[in-house]
C-alpha cells in the first residue's frame, strides 16, 4: 500500500483521522490558474549532521531561557530563534537485531524512521523516505519532484552487519529498493534546477526529441515487462519511475519556457506577488573551503524554493564515516573525537564541528528569513530540519535525538519556544511534519504511534 493517497480523489487520509491540518499545496501553479484563496506552497527540507552533539552544549537549559540565552551551539539561531522550534524528547528507531550497525543505520533511519529488512541486510530494501512521500504528493508541480544534495561522494565502503553500503550514505529511498543519489557539484546542481546548459553554459530550450525519445522508451519497455521473471520486472519499473520522472521536469520546464515567453512579451505572471523578493543569486566557489562549499548548497535550496523548482530537498552536510574541518583549526575527521569518553579536547572538538554545521544551517534559514514572499517571508512558508540520527556519538545513543525546525509551515507550526516535555519517536515527528505540510497520509511513518500536537499552531 502507497503511502500517498490520490490528491484530486481523496482530500483525507491518517492526517485528517489524527485531527492533522491539511493545506492547500497546489501554490504558484493553482495560482496561475487564476484559483481565488492562494496562498505560497509549503516547502521541506532535511539538513543532516552525523555522530549526534555534546548535549550540553546544544540544549538550551530550560524553555524560559530558549531565546534570551541560548547554549553555545545555537548562539548563530539567535536572532531567528523565535522562528524556531526545539523538542527534546523524540526517540530514534531501535536499532536491533543490528547492534553493532549505528553509522549505517543512523543516516538510513533518519528520514524512514524504519529499520531495513533483516532477511535482505545485503540489499536495499526498507520503506520509503518521509521526502519522497512528499516528492509523490507534490513533485508533479515542479521541474524537480526533489533535490537531493550532499557534502561529499556516497561511496564509501563500509557494511556493518552485513548490511548493504548504501545505507551508509543514503537518506532518501524513493521505494523500498531505491536509494536516491545526491549531487555534490554545486555547478552540476545549478544547472540541473535550470534545464540544459548550451556550449556557452546558457540554458537551451529543451530537446523536442527528449519526449520522442521518452515515449520509444517507455512504449518498447512496456513490451519488454510482459517477457520477464517478477524480480526482473521489478528491477523494470523502478527504471520507468525515473523515466517518468524525467518526463515530468520536462513537461515542468516547457511550461516554465512558455510562461517566461509571455512575461518578455510583457503579459506578467499571476505566480508571484510584485512584492515578492527577485531570486537570489548564486555564485559558485572557486576554492575548497568547507563553509563556503555548504553555503553555496544552502543557496541552491533557497533559490530552488524561491522559484518553486522544487518543494522538497535534503542536504547530507556529510556521511557517517566523516569529514575533516580544516577551517576550525585542526585535522582530525569528524568521527574521531566523537568518541572522546569526556575527554576535554576531543569534546571541544566535537561541539565546535557542531557549531560549525548548524552555523551552515543559520546562514540558510536566515537568508530565507529576509526574503519576502506574500504576506510574510519565504521561511514563513517552509519547514526546514537540521538533525542527527544519534544523539551521542561517544555511546551511539538514539533515545533523545538532537534536531532544530525552523519555518512556520504556512502556518501550521508554533515556533519560538523550547519543549522539554516531549514524548514521541522520529516517526511521530515526520508524520507530523508531513501533515502540517499538507501531505495526507494512508498510515504512519515507520514507528510512529501518534501526532505531536505540542508543536502545531492550533
Amino acid at each position: 500500500m502507497s503511502h500517498l493517497i490520490n490528491r484530486r480523489t481523496c482530500l483525507r487520509g491518517l492526517g485528517a483521522s489524527l485531527g492533522l491540518p491539511l493545506l492547500e499545496t497546489m501554490g504558484w501553479a493553482d495560482a496561475a490558474k487564476g484559483k481565488t484563496g492562494y496562498k505560497p506552497p509549503v516547502r521541506l527540507a532535511f539538513m543532516y549532521m552525523p555522530h549526534g552533539v555534546i548535549m550540553d552544549q546544544f540544549w538550551p537549559k530550560s524553555p524560559e531561557s530558549f531565546l534570551k540565552s541560548p547554549p553555545p551551539a545555537l548562539e548563530s539561531l539567535r536572532p531567528i530563534l523565535n522562528q524556531c522550534l526545539m523538542m527534546k524528547g523524540i526517540s530514534g528507531v531501535p536499532i536491533t537485531p543490528f547492534g553493532s550497525a549505528p553509522h549505517a543505520l543512523e543516516l538510513s533511519t533518519w528520514l524512514t524512521a524504519s529499520l531495513p529488512n533483516a532477511a535482505k541486510r545485503n540489499q536495499i530494501h526498507i520503506t520509503i523516505s518521509a521526502d519522497q512521500i512528499m516528492a509523490n504528493y507534490v513533485g508533479g508541480l515542479t521541474a524537480l519532484p526533489s533535490l537531493e544534495l550532499a557534502t561529499m561522494p556516497q561511496t564509501h565502503k563500509e557494511n556493518q552487519e552485513g548490511l548493504n553500503e548504501g545505507y551508509y550514505s543514503h537518506c532518501s529511498f524513493r521505494s523500498p529498493t531505491q536509494a536516491m543519489p545526491a549531487e555534490i557539484n554545486p555547478r552540476s546542481v545549478l544547472n540541473r534546477l535550470f534545464g540544459k546548459t548550451d556550449q556557452n553554459g546558457k540554458t537551451a530550450a529543451t530537446d523536442p526529441l527528449d519526449r520522442q525519445m521518452l515515449d520509444l522508451v517507455i512504449g518498447g519497455a512496456k513490451d519488454l515487462r510482459r517477457k520477464l521473471p517478477h524480480g526482473d520486472q521489478q528491477k523494470l519499473d523502478e527504471y520507468l519511475d525515473s523515466v517518468r520522472s524525467v518526463e515530468r521536469r520536462i513537461a515542468a520546464i516547457e511550461y516554465r519556457q512558455k510562461e517566461a515567453a509571455l512575461e518578455k512579451a510583457g503579459v506578467s505572471s499571476s505566480k508571484r506577488k510584485a512584492s515578492d523578493s527577485p531570486p537570489i543569486e548564486v555564485k559558485i566557489p572557486e576554492g575548497d573551503k568547507r563553509s563556503e562549499y555548504m553555503q553555496v548548497m544552502c543557496d541552491l535550496t533557497v533559490l530552488a524554493f524561491q522559484t518553486d523548482t522544487t518543494r522538497v530537498s535534503t542536504y547530507i552536510g556529510s556521511t557517517p564515516n566523516g569529514v575533516s574541518y580544516p577551517e576550525l583549526g585542526f585535522s582530525d575527521t569528524h568521527h574521531g573525537p566523537t568518541h572522546h569518553n569526556n575527554e576535554a579536547e576531543k569534546v571541544r572538538k566535537v561541539a565546535a564541528i557542531t557549531k560549525f554545521n548548524i552555523d551552515q544551517f543559520a546562514y540558510m534559514v536566515k537568508k530565507m528569513a529576509s526574503l519576502r514572499e506574500g504576506d510574510g517571508t519565504l521561511l514563513d512558508n517552509c519547514i526546514m530540519m537540521w538533525g542527527s540520527g544519534l544523539e551521542d556519538g561517544n555511546k551511539h545513543t538514539r533515545e533523545n535525538l538532537p534536531f532544530i525546525i525552523a519555518g512556520k509551515g504556512g502556518g501550521t507550526i508554533n515556533t519560538g519556544r523550547f519543549i522539554d516535555t516531549v514524548k514521541g519517536n522520529q516517526g511521530d515527528l515526520l508524520t507530523t511534519m508531513l501533515g502540517c505540510a499538507g501531505v495526507p497520509l494512508d498510515r504512519p511513518i515507520g514507528i510512529a504511534t501518534r501526532e505531536i500536537r505540542e508543536m502545531m499552531k492550533v
